[in-house]
This record gives structure tokens, C-alpha cells and sequence, in this order.
């Protein structure tokens, strides 16, 4: 009941910001999820450099999402992009050695930092191109992904027998991933019907490899969470845990979809 009740008000909210905002709004609005997201991971990785400065995730994920995000202006900026490639591997190294982090903690909090600025930054920018460009492909992409989550939790759990990753993530199975396997491409048709009239099979075909980048995305936030003996990243999200979990199949699925779109030629040009 919880899932559902958080489902609720936050689909409603996620439509108007889709739909409704402007490009720059919508980026900062999912910046600041994303930043909540890394909050949460940061104290995941406090397990292995609890004296790191792992904080700086936080204000590096937007950083890192805008140097991605063209409309954003800071990858239009000669040298923007080696520019933040800098920042993630020596000015993380300068500002861990900056704030004494103890010599055994040094690569877990560099390496925390830096992937964390990656791993969620470019959630964050292709969430935000797929926004401007194609506000109905970015409501695809959540199909994908949530319906196909909604799917593998209750046909997982009524009817999984074969696991999927026991080590990693004991609760999923091999019925479950398919059962969200099958919701994507359910959703790819439905809305190729809808919007074009007939079924777009490249579409169809690329919403399940999203699909299974989407089943990757949460396997491995799993895998994060397993290694610091950690069940959910946090408790603000009633039924869902914290924010990390809810967004943990975006990020893979979005950069995916994002990527696969643009190669295809599926997404619009930028305005």
C-alpha cells in the first residue's frame, strides 16, 4: 500500500515537470533528486572511507550532468568535458589528500567520489536531453522502466522459483525479469500505436534492451548496498526506500535509452 500511495503522488508531479517545465526547471529539478540520490550514496560508501570527503559527490553530480547536458552551456565551452575529466580524477585526488583522509582511505574515497559523479551525473543528462527533445520518449522510458519494475515484484514474487543473483539481490528471479521484460515491450507498442499509429519494431526492440540496461542499473545499486550491508539507501520514500532505490534502474536505463534513441535516429533534434 505504501508503494502505491508514494506511486500516487509522485506520478502527477513527474507529469507536470515533463510536460509543463521548462528545459533548464526540469534539469534542476532532477538535479536536485539526483543530489538526494548521491547524499544516499555517499553514506553507503562511508563504509569503506568513513573519513572521506565523500560529500563531494553531491554538488559534483549537477556539475557533471551540465558539462553533458549542451543546452545547459557547459559542454559548449571549449574543453568543458576534459575539463570535468580533470576535476574527477585529480581535483577528487587534491581536495581527498586536502582533507586528511587516512592513506588506507584514500583510493575507496576517490574511487567512491569520482564513479558517484559519473554514475548519477549522466542519469541526470539524459534525463534532462529526452525532457527537451522529446518529452513523450522520456514517458516511454519511465514506462519501461517502472512498469517493468512494478511487473517483476509481483509476478517475482507469486511465481519466482529461479534466481536471478542470489549473491547480489536474493528476492529477484529469472520469472521476475522477464515479467518486466515483457511490460517493456507491452509499453513500446502500446505507445507506438498511440502515437504512430502502427508498431514501431525498432522501437519495441530498443525499449527491451533498455529494459534489461534498466535490470543491470538495479542489480548494481544492489550490489553497492550488499557490499556495505546496507537493505535500503534511505527511508524517505515509503515503500520504495530512499531515492537511490527508486532511481537505481534510471541509472543505466536512461543513458541507454538516451543513446539508443540518438543512434537510431528515433529523438528529435535539439531545439
Amino acid at each position: 500500500m505504501k508503494r502505491l500511495l508514494t506511486a500516487a503522488i509522485g506520478v502527477p508531479i513527474a507529469l507536470v515537470a515533463i510536460f509543463r517545465a521548462p528545459s533548464e526547471f526540469f534539469f534542476g529539478f532532477v538535479a536536485v533528486l539526483f543530489c538526494l540520490a548521491a547524499w544516499e550514496y555517499a553514506q553507503i560508501q562511508r563504509h569503506w572511507a568513513p573519513e572521506g570527503p565523500l560529500w563531494l559527490v553531491v554538488p559534483l553530480v549537477p556539475l557533471v550532468g551540465a558539462a553533458l547536458t549542451p543546452s545547459m552551456g557547459l559542454g559548449a565551452l571549449p574543453g568543458g568535458l576534459p575539463l570535468v575529466g580533470l576535476l574527477l580524477s585529480v581535483g577528487v585526488a587534491i581536495a581527498v589528500l586536502a582533507f586528511r583522509t587516512p592513506v588506507e582511505q584514500g583510493a575507496p574515497a576517490m574511487g567512491a567520489i569520482s564513479f558517484g559523479a559519473l554514475y548519477l551525473g549522466i542519469t541526470v543528462s539524459a534525463l534532462a536531453q529526452l525532457q527537451a527533445r522529446s518529452p513523450w520518449l522520456l514517458l516511454l522510458l519511465l514506462a519501461i522502466v517502472w512498469l517493468g519494475d512494478s511487473a517483476a515484484f509481483y509476478v517475482g514474487t507469486r511465481f519466482g522459483r529461479h534466481k536471478l543473483a542470489p549473491v547480489v539481490s536474493p528476492n529477484k528471479s529469472w520469472e521476475g525479469a522477464l515479467a518486466s521484460l515483457a511490460a517493456a515491450g507491452i509499453a513500446a507498442v502500446a505507445w507506438s500505436l498511440w502515437r504512430g499509429g502502427e508498431v514501431d519494431l525498432v522501437l519495441v526492440a530498443l525499449a527491451l534492451v533498455t529494459s534489461v540496461a534498466a535490470q543491470i542499473g538495479d542489480l548494481a545499486e544492489s550490489l553497492i548496498k550488499r557490499g556495505a550491508g546496507v537493505k535500503d539507501s534511505g527511508v524517505l520514500l515509503p515503500g520504495h526506500g530512499g531515492f537511490l532505490d527508486r532511481f537505481d534502474a534510471l541509472t543505466l536505463g536512461a543513458p541507454v535509452w538516451w543513446l539508443a534513441l540518438e543512434l537510431t535516429g528515433r529523438l528529435p533534434a535539439a531545439p
